[in-house]
């Protein structure tokens, strides 16, 4: 088992600090990004347990053409057949881009350089990387080589290069760089350094400006010292190194402590030009240097970096899938959380953010200026890499109110009040801490919707709103000013209690008074108002009201009452305001009520009582979906009041359709018979296009074959009935709707017939109700139940 030192220095040796006098770059700032070399294809590749096959590598660099990139470390083609093919492959098929310069690693040895040109032969733009190891250890122990040794082996196969570079640009037109790269930079002394790097640029010959500059690339093959003391060897370089400004200086940071972005950062600041590293930091054991994190932590400088990772998925998916290694979710920019916030006070600050800058933003837009980008704990803009703000917040056992009401605002477009922000959090706590896990989006939606009621049939309680009106009505306060009296509003609506359509009415000083003094009144449910708020989600003709209401018991002191700690929170939203609100109290009705039974609701049809014809008519088209006939509802309303008088006048919804179902014979199973009743029936067009019919009519118990002719099938009926009666029957009203839908359709007939007969002075009149799924029987069915209503003499009797 390992064992930790309590003195570590009796076995590891620190770094040597840099005796750097008048060191500048601590004081300097970036201004612009540095070149960009990526080495995936090459040191991120050898480093993969699995090296990529040559369709992922040809997926890859087009990636890295995609992203920007102009110069890419493509192979060490000298190493395999695999590589060295790679490399023909994108020569031979045209697949680099004449602004990108492709690089291939070899090392200073004769046979491995030669094999490298014939991989690039064809090429236009070509950079050929060399390297020797320079560090005492190598020097010592693995080469045995003087330093004096090591400087010739450099010098001596950078010529072989210069002579190869001007053989193949003579035969292949091919335009070469030349980089040279003193491996093990950071653990040699920087003097041997500018040393060989000094022979090298001489051996080479051709160091000039612009793009025939020589690059030395001064890699942190092993990190050994902190980012500053990477920082004062490249300063210490770039002021030391003969003619400067022919010499790009390029940065190889690997990550072994850790701090590889710091030190390519600060190194730049020493004076590098140019950085090699790979996408997310691939590499030999803790990896190469990271570009897509140095290049955002540019951007958000607001430093162009001249790669594009707009839309960052798509390159993680691709990096993923070729190198087999997964993307850590803490990764800078990269990772699944890097944008995410689950602490509650992290969260609270992003939404406020959030709203702040929205509101900023419109006034920038106004004032012509720029909408910058200043946000708590997000210093880049998700969307800016294509990533949406679903991320930015979740939810757990240790997020807060505000995380959870930025969520609802984003996915449902409710700005809940905060005192509601506060009840709803508590309801998400709960469930956070009985699951012991993330909560997602969806189950704090599904749980929103479910406490408050909210999201359509899905998620109706007890109660639920079906229609409404709300009508004015001056007060019956007389006033002794000249004031103008107070208006009252009434609230008409039907609700469906328990399942039930109930038609209920209230008073108040507006529509959400009134529907409190309606479910007070009806469902003996007594609740105040104590607070209310709205807003409006979206804008123009789509426009929607949301609204919020916190209610809670009524009792006989006001003070108590608006202190209780008890209160129930309900939320609608409508595209009419006064339906938005009612639909809010409503939901925190439902909460309020639980499982408790309500009352039976009743209607009051006394004689003195304030509801009337209509509000019966309406309760039967909830309870029954019948549109009773305006004429119709007079007569049965007589019949609701004599049947409710023994009850106070009061009578139930389920006992006002069973009276409505036995007065008429509508949907009843109970084998009444009528007087008059058709067994079956068969019609004909006369030879002057009139209906003729014969039946079998059950006449007071008897069946008689009757016939008739008439303009229609009930004229026709009523003919055949005047064959069994004294005196005369007429249509006065005929009425008919249907009832369902598809295959359950079927037609309801309302028929008032009028009654004559010789020896009588007063005419008769009486309603029948027939229903049937063909037209024609309804309406006959209602014409022989309206006639069995009536005192008719039949002629039997005559």
């Amino acid at each position: 088992m390992g064992c930790m030192l309590i003195d570590p220095s009796q076995k590891y040796k620190p770094y040597t600090p840099l005796k750097l006098d008048g060191r500048t770059w601590p004081t300097k700032t970036f201004t612009k990004a540095p070149i960009w070399l990526s080495t995936d294809l090459r040191d991120g590749n050898q480093a993969l347990a699995n090296p990529m096959t040559a369709d992922q590598k040809l997926t890859f660099f087009r990636l890295l053409v995609k992203c920007g990139f102009k110069e890419i470390e493509i192979a060490y083609p000298a190493a395999s057949d695999t590589d060295f093919s790679f490399v023909r492959y994108l020569i031979e098929h045209n697949e680099i881009p004449d602004d990108v310069w492709i690089q291939v690693l070899t090392p200073a040895r004769e046979e491995l350089i030669t094999r490298t040109f014939e991989a690039v032969a064809g090429a236009k733009h070509v950079i050929i990387h060399m390297y020797n190891a320079t560090c005492p250890m190598f020097r010592n122990v693995v080469f045995k080589n003087t330093e004096e040794q090591t400087i010739d082996l450099a010098v001596r196969h950078t010529i072989l290069v210069r002579e190869l570079t001007n053989q193949y640009g003579v035969s292949h037109g091919t335009t070469f760089r030349y980089e040279y790269s003193p491996e093990t930079f950071s653990q040699t002394e920087v003097q041997f350094s500018v040393a060989i790097c000094d022979a090298v640029k001489t051996a080479w010959g051709k160091a000039g400006t612009g793009n025939e500059r020589i690059i030395f690339n001064l890699p942190a093959t092993v990190e050994v010292g902190p980012p500053n003391h990477y920082a004062d060897q490249i300063e210490y370089f770039c002021t030391h190194i003969s003619e400067r400004e022919r010499i790009v200086v390029s940065l190889h940071p690997h990550n072994d402590r850790g701090t590889g972005i710091a030190a390519a950062e600060l190194a730049v600041l020493a004076g590098a030009d140019r950085i090699e590293g790979c996408l997310f930091g691939n590499g030999e054991r803790t990896g190469n240097v990271d570009i897509v994190n140095l290049a955002l932590n540019l951007y958000t400088q607001g430093i162009p970096p001249h790669l594009d990772f707009s839309d960052i998925q798509s390159v993680i998916d691709i990096v993923t899938k070729c190198n087999d290694i997964p993307i850590h979710p803490r990764h800078p920019y990269a990772g699944e959380l890097v944008f995410t916030a689950f602490s509650g006070s992290h969260q609270d600050a992003v939404k406020k953010g959030f709203e702040e800058q929205t509101e900023r933003h419109v006034r920038n837009l106004a004032n012509g200026e720029p909408q910058m980008w200043d946000m708590p704990y997000l210093p880049l803009d998700p969307a800016d890499l294509g990533c949406s703000y679903e991320a930015v917040i979740r939810v757990n056992s240790q997020s807060g109110k505000g995380g959870i009401a930025y969520l609802v605002k984003q996915h449902l477009h409710l700005d809940l009040p905060r005192k509601m922000q506060i009840a709803f959090y508590q309801v998400i706590q709960k469930i956070s801490d009985r699951e012991a896990r993330e909560m997602t989006v969806e189950d704090i939606t599904t749980a929103f919707r479910s406490t408050y009621y909210f999201g359509g049939p899905k998620y109706e309680g007890r109660l639920a709103l079906k229609s409404f009106s709300v009508t004015v009505e001056a007060s019956p306060e007389p006033l002794d000013t000249d004031e103008a009296p107070d208006e009252r509003r009434r609230f008409d609506g039907t609700v469906s209690v328990d399942g039930m359509l109930r038609v209920i009415r209230g008073d108040g000083n507006g529509p959400i008074s009134s529907l409190l003094d309606a479910i007070r009144t009806h469902l003996d449910i007594d609740l105040t108002l104590r607070e209310y708020s709205e807003h409006t989600i979206g804008v123009g003709e789509n426009a929607k009201a949301a609204s919020y209401i916190e209610l809670v018991a009524t009792t006989d002191n006001v003070k108590e009452t608006r202190s209780a700690s008890q209160s129930w929170w309900g939320v609608g939203v409508d595209s009419d305001i006064a339906a938005s609100g009612l639909r809010a109290v409503l939901s925190a009705v439902n909460s309020a009520i639980g499982d408790r039974p309500l009352p039976e609701l009743k209607l009051s049809v006394g004689f003195d009582s304030t509801m009337g014809q209509a509000d019966i008519a309406n309760a039967l088209v909830n309870s029954l979906k019948l549109q009773l006939p305006r004429r119709f509802q007079p007569s049965f309303f007589e019949v609701v009041q004599r049947a409710a008088r023994d009850s106070g006048g009061q009578i139930s919804y389920e006992n006002l359709a069973k009276l409505f179902q036995d007065t008429y014979g509508y949907e009843t199973e109970t084998g009444k018979q009528y007087r008059f009743e058709l067994q079956s029936f068969d019609f004909a067009k006369s030879i002057v296009g009139r209906r003729q019919i014969t039946a079998e009519l059950l006449v007071d118990g008897e069946v008689r074959s009757v016939s008739g002719e008439g303009n229609g099938p009930l004229s026709a009926a009523l003919a055949a009935l005047h064959t069994q009666i004294c005196g005369t029957l007429s249509i006065k009203e005929y009425i008919e709707h249907s009832v369902g839908e598809g295959a359950e359709v079927k037609a309801v007939s309302f028929v008032e017939l009028v009654y004559e007969v010789e020896g009588r002075t007063k005419k008769e009149s009486a309603w029948g109700v027939g229903d049937d799924s063909d037209i024609t029987a309804s309406g006959l069915q209602a014409v022989m139940k309206a006639a069995s209503s009536l005192n008719v003499v039949t002629s039997k009797n005559a």
